[in-house]
């Protein structure tokens, strides 16, 4: 007997898909920069400029991409990727836990200074402008990449983030990136966020597993 189709159900199916949607919008505005807008620096004729080394990357990323890999995603990457995230928050405290590879983050809410030590996700301080949630992020290492497309930083990383709150379902959300050892400006991402709904809309537990993505669907990849 089949199973009857509910408003909840018919809801549940829409922001699953909404989110697919900020997912898939995301990745295609990441590979438009990285195309067009993202700027590169651009060294004398006998250095590898920046774009060679981000193409070199892409060319390369089924075996070189950090994701594939199963290493933390950094910022802002985790927060686009197509796993939820949840923010626990008090007067006292914000912490963000990810889905993917069980990533956190503590966001001081003094300034902490430099980071005492660079990691992958870097470190996390963060005020508030009127209504907006807006974190400083620095303290990377230079292993992560912004997406499959090679889109890649050194060291010097510094993402601003900006959360704002449009309603009880919906978030702004807006990274700045700074690295004047790859780029010659800073750049922008932007996107919404949506919350997921519903008894399921949890944390599950990921249990990642390295280059599994090619060992089950390589064969249906494209060269």
């Amino acid at each position: 007997m089949s199973k009857k189709i509910t408003t909840g159900d018919q809801l549940e199916i829409f922001l699953q898909l909404l989110v697919k949607e900020s997912m898939e919008k995301a990745q295609e505005e990441l590979e438009k920069l990285s195309e067009n807008a993202i700027p590169y620096l651009r060294e004398q004729e006998e250095e590898v400029e920046e774009e060679e080394k981000r193409d070199e990357k892409k060319k390369n990323w089924i075996d070189r991409d950090p994701e594939i890999k199963c290493y933390l995603p950094g910022v802002p990457r985790a927060t686009y990727m197509n796993f939820p995230f949840q923010i626990f928050h008090s007067e006292k405290a914000i912490f963000f836990a990810y889905e993917y590879a069980g990533a956190v983050r503590n966001i001081y809410l003094e300034d902490p200074g430099p980071a005492p030590v660079d990691s992958w996700m870097g470190q996390s301080w963060g005020y508030w402008e009127d209504n907006t949630l807006v974190i400083e992020v620095t303290g990377f290492n230079d292993q992560t990449w912004f997406d499959r497309s090679g889109n890649f930083h050194s060291d010097q990383l510094k993402v601003i983030e900006k959360y704002t709150l449009i309603n009880n379902h919906t978030m702004n959300y807006e990274a700045t990136i700074e690295d004047e050892k790859v780029f010659t400006k800073p750049w922008k991402i932007s996107m919404t966020l949506y919350k997921r709904v519903g008894n399921d809309a949890q944390l599950q537990q990921f249990k990642c597993v390295e280059f599994v993505e090619e060992l089950f669907y390589g064969q249906w990849r494209g060269n």
